[in-house]
């Protein structure tokens, strides 16, 4: 890895950490409701609502409550895709979207994934982008927030019936964290020269003899903000952040950068300070920052490695793997890109990940398998990672012949089963999802590299959907009736099978006592537990993937490097 990558990688994390630190008081504040000026602005939207916001909810009726709020938004996006061709604000008068990729949308949305089969300045209409796709952008990553502080007060709570109100989370989440991030990143990146405007496309001579080129337009700041800032990723233009029009500097892109970071390393501070101990927001910090380290060192060393192929044909090796990447970025920053969209559940993407060397293509791969647990998506990263810690301390429990605890919380059997379905749901739908495809003519039928580069394309489009990501290889023609229904599936499921063990957790440790440590407790957060947090992230997370990866980016780089 080049001095030059070793730079990127330093400033990155400095200014993320630099950012997220102030960040996480904030939001520990605001979602704790301990801002008297938040309150009183939020009266009136509860008693408009007809909620109690001093009513607290066991984990059943906040898990009934975000599922019925997010199926909610299923239907209304579907129809506003179904009916956008007799809406306004569709200068180009683009057509509905068809039911198949209209019900993918809406879930993909929704489930905070933003799968996009279709290119979206050439399918969706302004309206479109605005009311269904960056709205929903703002309510997935609410969801995620809600969830997150409900289980963080499972730790935080003793002896107690609830976890919080859902209503008050969404809203608070919503109005005081994402709107005014999202604002002040907007206005950045207008200034940076993303385009923002509700003009028609613009149809411009080129330099080049022959037809004029069409220049699309639209409102594309604002849901590039959020798209980072809620680790959506849905891109407004076919190219995502490759555009120019999305992510037009270097200074934009790595802001882009930061933002998909920001508020799961915030999450961390949070966690800390709502369960009192600051050195275990810490731990779960420098867990998620060592195996992010290491993804992107070997990322990077693959892309700037080359391909061997292209090397025998006289380029320079020199250069490293360039193939789908923008030149304005360099193989440092797109190499650093992948692994944080990848390791957040935000699918953004600045180059095609489809023409990554086989090794290079594994680690987003890898990082998403992992359950997008390193920093991972707006408040996703963060339960993720606690279910995984819950597991830790288990195996730990084990070895020693004790029961289980975290941050004095005793780790008993229901927790373990909701830590088992937790963990267990995404591979199953992945795996299975996978083999259906390949044994399936319509899955086949979208392969357009057969042997193990096709099959790689098509085990990155299920983890991608079934972890919430959303970035595909791209060399997989996926929007299809067969792709659109089993990827939308595998998102819903993958998001809310998840989500509702979790809540499950929290409402389950919210009840307990709190139990004072003792000479026989285990210390969470130094070191050692680091290292074992590690250590069953990668076995138990990825385990799973092993044969699957074999057949194909590991079969794929043998084949290249015979």
């Amino acid at each position: 890895m080049s001095t030059s990558a070793w730079t990127l990688l330093g400033a990155f994390l400095a200014v993320l950490v630099a950012l997220a630190w102030p960040l996480g008081r904030y939001l520990t504040q605001v979602m704790e409701g301990r801002l008297r000026w938040t309150a009183r602005l939020e009266a009136p939207l509860y008693r408009l609502a007809g909620i109690k916001p001093e009513a607290d909810m066991g984990w059943l009726p906040y898990a009934t409550a975000l599922l019925v709020f997010n199926l909610l938004g299923v239907l209304a996006v579907y129809a506003l895709q179904r009916l956008q061709g007799v809406l306004p604000l569709n200068p180009q008068g683009l057509p509905a979207v068809s039911p198949d990729s209209a019900f993918n949308t809406a879930i993909s949305f929704v489930a905070n994934t933003n799968w996009q089969g279709y290119a979206g300045e050439a399918t969706m209409s302004y309206l479109t982008q605005m009311l269904a796709l960056t709205v929903q952008n703002f309510l997935s990553a609410a969801t995620g927030l809600a969830v997150v502080m409900a289980l963080v007060r499972g730790f935080a709570r003793h002896s107690a019936a609830g976890v919080g109100n859902a209503w008050v989370d969404l809203t608070r989440a919503t109005l005081w964290v994402l709107l005014p991030l999202s604002l002040v990143l907007a206005l950045f990146f207008v200034g940076q020269g993303v385009v923002q405007n509700l003009a028609p496309y613009q149809e411009v001579a080129t330099l080049q003899s022959g037809p004029n080129q069409v220049i699309a337009m639209g409102p594309v700041a604002s849901q590039e903000a959020i798209k980072m800032l809620g680790t959506n990723g849905g891109g407004f233009f076919n190219a995502n952040s490759a555009h120019p029009f999305e992510n037009p500097t270097a200074l934009s892109n790595f802001a882009q950068m930061v933002a998909m970071f920001l508020i799961p390393t915030a999450l961390c501070f949070v966690f800390g300070r709502v369960v009192g101990d600051a050195r275990q927001g810490w731990a779960v910090l420098a867990t998620m920052a060592v195996i992010f380290a290491v993804a992107v060192v070997l990322l990077t060393h693959f892309e700037q490695a080359g391909n061997p192929r292209l090397t025998a044909l006289g380029v320079d090796a020199a250069m490293g793997n360039l193939e789908g990447k923008e030149v304005r970025f360099g193989i440092d920053a797109s190499s650093l890109f992948a692994a944080i969209t990848t390791a957040a559940s935000c699918g953004a993407v600045n180059a095609l990940h489809d023409s990554f060397t086989p090794l290079g293509g594994a680690v987003p791969l890898v990082l998403m398998q992992l359950g997008e647990v390193v920093f991972g998506g707006v408040g996703t990263g963060l339960y993720g990672m606690l279910v995984f810690a819950i597991l830790a301390v288990f195996i730990a429990g084990l070895m020693i012949g004790r029961t289980p605890e975290y941050l004095g919380k005793k780790i008993e059997a229901f927790e373990m089963k909701m830590v088992a379905i937790a963990i267990l749901v995404t591979p199953m739908l992945v795996l299975l999802g996978t083999a259906v495809a390949v044994m399936a003519e319509p899955g086949r039928a979208g392969v357009a590299n057969p042997g193990a580069h096709g099959f790689s394309e098509i085990l990155y489009a299920f983890t991608s959907a079934g972890n919430n990501n959303g970035s595909a290889f791209a060399g997989l023609s996926a929007n299809t009736p067969f792709y659109n229904i089993a990827l939308g599936l595998a998102m819903w499921f993958g998001r809310f099978g998840v989500i509702v063990p979790v809540l499950a957790i929290a409402g389950s440790l919210a009840g307990k006592k709190r139990l004072a440590a003792n000479a026989g407790t285990m210390p969470t957060h130094g070191p050692l537990f680091v290292v074992l947090l590690i250590g069953t992230v990668l076995l138990v997370g990825l385990l799973n993937y092993v044969p699957a990866l074999a057949l194909g980016p590991l079969v794929e780089h043998l084949v290249l490097n015979p």
